[in-house]
């Protein structure tokens, strides 16, 4: 009985003075959570380049208000291309509203438009070309996280070279620039944190300018005119912006 109790006594003192030691161990820290990966924004500058196809939305031909009928002069589309700068503003993480302000500058590469006659006499346009064109615009839309879907419209302008023709004609000649509008949408995603991808169409319209008389030259035999008033032009195009 005597050597029972002296192991009990035995045993419970070595239990405590284990559990003692284990209370003075330190304390074991669980690791600590992964970080959250950040809330993607659309907020912030950005710069990047496109290219695309520009075809003219108007019809070949018109009548001239002294001379009759003019057909032919029609002018298929052709390469646009160029750079633009801007910046959004996110109203709310995640998905929300979005406001931007962006500007454009494009080079046009369009066909040479098709041979003109007036009753079988040849028609030459003393309009200048239209080589390159650039926007001003406002931007509003709506993310869903990295896509961003939205509208565009604002100012546009544009220019060229003297048409060769045009030193054979004695009126006022058409200003070699010109000013309109411009709308359209898109849709842009952001596949990093810096890049995106986005498609983008527009409709531009730009301002005749002078309009004068049609001009007969019996010494060639030939027609010289400011042509029909252009009916604008739409842009198909894709780009790729990086944010800063």
């Amino acid at each position: 009985m005597t050597s029972f109790v002296s192991t009990s006594l035995l045993t419970a003192a070595t239990l405590f003075a284990c559990a003692a030691q284990a209370a003075d161990l330190p304390r074991v820290a669980p690791p600590p959570l992964p970080p959250s990966p950040p809330i993607f924004t659309w907020t912030g500058f950005y710069a990047g380049v496109n290219a695309g196809y520009a075809t003219g939305t108007g019809r070949s031909g018109f009548t001239d208000p002294t001379y009759g009928q003019v057909t032919g002069g029609g002018r298929s589309g052709g390469f646009a291309g160029g750079g633009q700068i801007g910046y959004n503003y996110q109203f709310t993480p995640g998905s929300g509203f979005v406001v931007g302000v962006e500007a454009d500058l494009q080079g046009l590469a369009a066909a040479k438009a098709d041979a003109a006659y007036l009753g079988g006499v040849p028609y030459y346009n003393v309009r200048p070309s239209l080589d390159y064109f650039g926007t001003v615009r406002g931007r509003v839309g709506y993310t869903f996280d990295r896509v961003l879907i939205y509208g565009t419209g604002g100012f546009a302008f544009g220019g060229g070279s003297r048409a060769s023709a045009a030193a054979a004609y004695p009126y006022t000649l058409p200003d070699t620039t010109r000013t309109g509008y411009a709308l359209g949408g898109g849709v842009e995603y952001a596949f990093t944190e810096k890049l995106s991808a986005k498609v983008e169409a527009l409709y531009v319209r730009l301002g005749r300018g002078v309009a004068a008389a049609t001009y007969f030259s019996a010494n060639t035999p030939a027609y010289y005119g400011t042509g029909r008033e252009d009916a604008g032009f739409a842009v198909v195009r894709a780009g790729m912006n990086y944010r800063f």
